[in-house]
């Protein structure tokens, strides 16, 4: 399993089961299926399809997931018991690629106080259990847990017990999100170089974001030798979540020529497979958020939207198209200019005689201050105010004499504009 073009970067997710696991989410059997047929046209080269051992219906839902997909490897998870792995082994047998994933703590934090056993002892199950997977199946990944707080020695000689055991891969995972960056990047630069076959194995890394650092300590990782990321779509998981799959894949791509690493994801459907997972999770993203957020391409400074409407390289350093968007989003609002004001009404097909472009903007700006955006229906309203009325036509008294209440500012505006 160890890839030979040492600038690929295998992208595996774990949605499926590290995200499904967030608190609050649930995902069935038909959800998971559905996911995992957007993950494979998504291009990922690895689906982690739960935790069979968990629930009867995590157990079907792998199996669904493993019978079906043909376009990636498609590995569940077991603790470092019998039990767990066979499980895994029945739910994923039937995948094309299949993979065994074994966890076991490697930290004196969990093994201490979690397991209640001696680093011996951890090694000692580790390795049967390791060698028990590679007996039912080729592929195996070994995770110790919570390497990003462990002794590094002890995880070097960890990593050198599992890949002689039959590990394939091995993934090095930050499991609380402790490190920073330079930590992280020297540590598995360490664990790289100083243990014993690791040209034997590949290399991945597994962060989550609870101080904000999954991606930069995955970019860390990827920059120290690391070439597979396991994350999920839109970040979610345990806590504050994992390191987020559009955001390391639009790295790639953005950053390509000073990284020099590239993946095979198909950047155009990243933004509808965060749809998909927002709406069958039930959690609305962010607006704010990275690449799939309602704001990412969204402009509503005037001093922006000028500039990306006459170059988008102003502002973006991205295409919306890149990832599945139609085009940027010019948002109207009283930061707005009039470059903004006139882009919109032209894509509406709007335009002012002499003379009313003036009333125009001012019933815009006027209305702009009492809401968070103007609307295409509110420009039209302006428009056709605008041609009929003249600057003042319609009546009513100056608008402070109208708000003798900051509750009905709002009302008083719109009733002023729109008549």
């Amino acid at each position: 399993m160890k890839e030979t073009n040492p600038d690929r970067v295998f992208i595996f997710d774990t949605t499926l089961r590290d995200g499904e696991q967030s608190p609050g989410f649930h995902l069935d059997a038909n959800s998971k299926l559905r996911i995992a047929r957007q993950l494979e046209k998504l291009g990922v080269d690895v689906i982690e399809a739960g935790f069979p051992i968990s629930s009867p219906g995590d157990f079907e839902a792998c199996r669904r997931i493993a019978r079906e997909i043909r376009g990636a490897t498609v590995t569940a998870l077991a603790r470092a018991k019998r039990e767990d792995i066979d499980a895994v082994w029945g739910a994923i047998r039937d995948a094309q690629t299949p993979q065994i994933h074994i966890v076991l703590s490697v930290s004196d934090v969990h093994i201490d106080r979690k397991l209640g056993m001696t680093r011996e002892q951890v090694l000692k199950r580790g390795a049967e259990m390791v060698e028990y997977a590679r007996f039912l199946c080729d592929n195996v990944e070994y995770s110790p847990e919570d390497a990003g707080r462990a002794d590094p020695d002890y995880l070097i000689e960890t990593v050198e017990t599992m890949i002689a055991a039959g590990a394939n891969v091995i993934n090095i995972p930050d499991t609380t999100g402790y490190c920073l960056p330079y930590e992280f990047g020297e540590l598995v630069r360490r664990v790289i170089n100083e243990a014993r076959g690791c040209e034997k194995a590949l290399f991945s890394v597994h962060c989550h974001n609870d101080l904000g650092l999954a991606v930069a300590n995955t970019l860390a990782a990827l920059a120290a030798g690391a070439r597979r990321v396991e994350c999920t779509i839109n970040g979610i998981g345990e806590r504050a979540g994992n390191t987020s799959l559009e955001e390391v894949v639009m790295l790639l791509r953005v950053r390509q020529a000073k990284l020099g690493l590239e993946c095979g994801i198909d950047t155009t459907e990243i933004t509808r497979t965060s749809r998909l997972v927002s709406e069958l999770t039930g959690t609305p993203v962010q607006p704010n958020k990275a690449v799939v957020g309602a704001n990412a391409f969204a402009h509503a400074s005037g001093i922006h939207q000028d500039g990306v409407l006459k170059d988008r390289l102003n502002y973006e350093i991205m295409k919306p198209e890149d990832v599945g968007l139609a085009d940027s989003k010019i948002v109207l609002t009283a930061r707005s200019g009039r470059h903004a004001f006139h882009h919109r009404l032209s894509r509406l097909g709007i335009t002012l005689t002499d003379g009313k472009d003036d009333v125009a903007w001012q019933r815009f700006l006027q209305l702009a201050d009492t809401k968070k955006e103007v609307t295409d229906e509110d420009l039209r309203k302006i428009a056709a105010m605008s041609e009929t009325n003249g600057h003042e036509g319609n009546g009513h008294p100056p608008v402070t004499d109208q708000l003798h209440d900051h509750n009905h500012v709002a009302d008083a505006m719109r009733h002023l504009i729109f008549g």
